[in-house]
């Protein structure tokens, strides 16, 4: 009993550092949204030019994708890590001293690229420390990256009124990958080393099934994304202030945090997921309609469902990814390709956003898109069945 105690202590100890490490993986982009309306009064940006606060550093994590298994495995996993989590502080903190929208862009391009070097890592880490419960540890993983919006996205605007400084606003969320650093380096010692094994994405790109894969994870995060950067300022502009935009932005995410640990823990006991991801996306195109056709009247609902869909899409996608291979190395690589591909098409969804309400004086048109890809991928979910996975990978 004892030794079934001392070896499980570890484990804890690896997916509590991993937990704190996720907190950091999303608040340089959440934060954004609820201050767009203060950062435009100090920086003149269009709709269009702001979305690239969101677009770049996502697209910047789709590129960064394809090379972070390749330094992890020079590096090590624990390096990787710390380089990882300093460069998110640094572009973070850094925010404390721009002056133009390109600094602003470039210190949002640096986070994400040290964001994709731990999302690349981790789904390989995942399945190969914890391949027993691995669903179950990835939806902790994904449910505290979006515990790290939560956090941003409502108590950016307050850290910004008692501060004074939208910058702070943007810049005091550095602090979170102190704890991070520190617990993941004192727990380190005591992780069991993997043997390095060559890994490569490039066997991928012919593949029709990784194509597929990376496709619906794109599509779904593009609905995350495009949310995340345009959730608040679309309501700011129906009269709503920002801290109100904000909490209801936190709102959403803690309902994505809710389904991130429930959703996972549920599709475990089935290996056939297609059924869980048709409900998420249902909830998702209903919170859509919702907001388009009535904003004001049950205005937490609609955040509810597409909280509950969106929160649950993430990791059920990843989880997807995984359950097609079996060997850690391979599924992680798979996973990197996926997320290299998928963060590439859902980088765009801002722009295509912003460019919309430029044009349309209005984000309506952008719900309607996203509802109608939504409803597309309906169409995509019956192809992941289960008993057909291993025909797709040699």
């Amino acid at each position: 009993m004892e030794n079934v105690r001392s070896s499980s202590r570890p484990a804890l100890w690896l997916m509590l550092g991993i937990m704190f490490i996720a907190l950091n993986l999303r608040p340089s982009m959440a934060a954004v949204g609820p201050l767009l309306t203060a950062i435009r009064g100090d920086i003149p940006l269009s709709f269009t030019l702001a979305s690239l606060l969101t677009m770049l550093p996502v697209m910047a994590m789709g590129l960064a994708m394809f090379v972070g298994l390749g330094v992890s495995q020079r590096l090590g996993e624990q390096r990787t890590v710390v380089l990882s989590l300093l460069i998110i502080g640094l572009a973070t903190v850094s925010r404390l001293f721009v002056d133009s929208a390109a600094e602003l862009i470039l210190s949002a391009v640096l986070a994400g690229i040290g964001i994709a070097l731990i999302q690349a890592l981790m789904p390989v880490l995942i399945k190969s420390r914890f391949s027993d419960n691995a669903a179950l540890c990835m939806g902790l993983y994904v449910t505290s990256i979006m515990g790290g919006a939560a956090l941003a996205a409502s108590f950016a605007p307050l850290l910004m009124t008692r501060t004074g400084s939208w910058r702070l606003g943007l810049a005091g969320w550095a602090l979170l990958t102190v704890p991070a650093l520190l617990f993941w380096c004192a727990q380190r010692a005591g992780m069991p080393t993997q043997p390095a094994r060559s890994s490569s994405n490039r066997s991928f790109f012919r593949n029709p099934r990784a194509w597929l894969l990376a496709i619906f994870f794109g599509l779904g995060t593009a609905s995350y994304t495009c949310v995340l950067a345009w959730l608040a300022p679309y309501y700011v502009e129906t009269g709503w202030s920002e801290q109100d935009a904000g909490l209801l932005l936190g709102f959403l995410t803690a309902m994505e945090v809710l389904s991130g640990l429930l959703t996972p823990a549920l599709a475990s006991r089935s290996r056939d997921r297609r059924w869980v991801l048709g409900v998420l996306l249902v909830l998702i195109m209903a919170g859509f309609c919702g907001l388009i056709l009535s904003p004001h009247h049950l205005s937490l609902l609609w955040p509810c469902l597409l909280g509950l869909g969106i929160g649950g899409l993430f990791p059920m996608s990843l989880i997807v990814s995984l359950d097609h291979l079996d060997d850690p190395r391979r599924a992680g690589s798979l996973t990197a390709f996926v997320q290299g591909i998928g963060y590439l098409i859902a980088g765009l969804s801002p722009l295509v956003a912003g460019m919309i309400r430029d044009q349309f004086a209005g984000f309506d048109w952008a719900w309607w898109t996203l509802t109608a890809v939504m409803a597309l991928m309906l169409l995509m979910v019956w192809r992941f069945n289960p008993l057909h996975y291993s025909r797709h990978f040699d």
